[in-house]
């Protein structure tokens, strides 16, 4: 393990390419971390932290004493930055451990290191009825990218749907259960599976954009060509969705508004409306209210829906 921190440039931009100069086990041991990560978001953070802690580290050996050293270098940053980053370095120990290139006891003392306690309670952004109401009427949906802007707002703030998870959503996702549209099946964070109930509105925003776009089959959202016809089979990237959001929100006023605000919006709306707290969790995807919540045995309603009553 000393040998793989020999110094290498800063931080890529691309999580996938290692960069240049890396010697040999800091590559493997970048690969090893970034083949566990399913979300692409997620392997984007864990390389950068990887190479910021390489450069940092240059040819010293990698000891409990060097990653306080690096964790008080970057007490200046977010405590959530810097307990993401420190959240690699553990899963970079945990991986080296597991092929050998560390014993169990030395993996046990390098990841001691604490994380940065958050103080307060981080409440977010979120929209109040009003305002959701105002942000789908943005979209011009007498135009295809209109009728498509549109679902991507009201999946969002309808269905709660993390960013990622919408820009993979596939036609066959949309099914019926029991006599209702729902989205099956559903993998989100974590890989926990969920089912997610489509209000009436928002299956009758989908149903317009599949049948302007001729759609059938395959991605939901596409990039739309200057012919002004979906490209079939280019799904649209959670950055475009992120873009679409963003001016969507400033339309109406609203500046430094991402996707996941929306979907914080949809739970606040939902318990505001007399939504039960553990049907909201279900819609979330949450594993649990507090940590053993998922053991209480709950069944998730689907015929009648939290999120029927938004108020949208």
């Amino acid at each position: 393990m000393e040998n793989s921190l020999i110094s290498g440039p800063g931080p890529s931009d691309d999580p996938q390419t290692s960069p240049a100069g890396l010697v040999e086990a800091q590559q493997r041991l970048r690969r090893m971390v970034l083949d566990t990560l399913p979300s692409p978001n997620s392997r984007r953070n864990y390389a950068r932290a990887l190479d910021d802690l390489f450069a940092f580290a240059g040819a010293r050996p990698l000891t409990r004493e060097l990653l306080m050293e690096y964790r008080a270098s970057i007490e200046a940053l977010a405590a959530s930055t810097i307990n993401v980053r420190l959240s690699a370095i553990r899963r970079m120990v945990s991986e080296a451990r597991r092929n050998g290139m560390l014993s169990a006891e030395e993996a046990a003392h390098l990841t001691e290191v604490p994380n940065i306690r958050q103080k307060g309670t981080r409440l977010g952004n979120w929209l109040t009825r009003e305002q959701a109401k105002e942000l789908l009427a943005v979209p011009d949906r007498s135009t295809l990218r209109g009728k498509r802007d549109y679902v991507i707002l009201a999946l969002l703030v309808g269905c709660a749907l993390r960013r990622q998870e919408l820009a993979s959503l596939d036609v066959g996702t949309i099914q019926q259960r029991e006599g209702r549209w729902v989205l099956a099946d559903l993998e989100g964070k974590g890989r926990r599976v969920r089912t997610v109930a489509i209000p009436v509105w928002v299956k009758q925003g989908i149903d317009a954009w599949r049948t302007a776009a001729g759609i059938d089959q395959g991605p939901l959202l596409r990039s739309i060509a200057k012919g002004k016809k979906a490209k079939m089979g280019e799904s649209l990237s959670d950055w475009a969705i992120w873009s679409v959001v963003e001016q969507s929100a400033k339309e109406i006023g609203i500046e430094r508004f991402g996707a996941h605000d929306l979907r914080r919006t949809c739970a606040k709306l939902c318990r505001k409306n007399g939504g039960d707290l553990e049907q909201i969790k279900f819609l979330l995807g949450h594993s649990s209210i507090q940590t053993t919540e998922r053991y209480l045995g709950s069944e998730q309603e689907i015929e009648i829906a939290v999120n029927d009553h938004l108020g949208l």
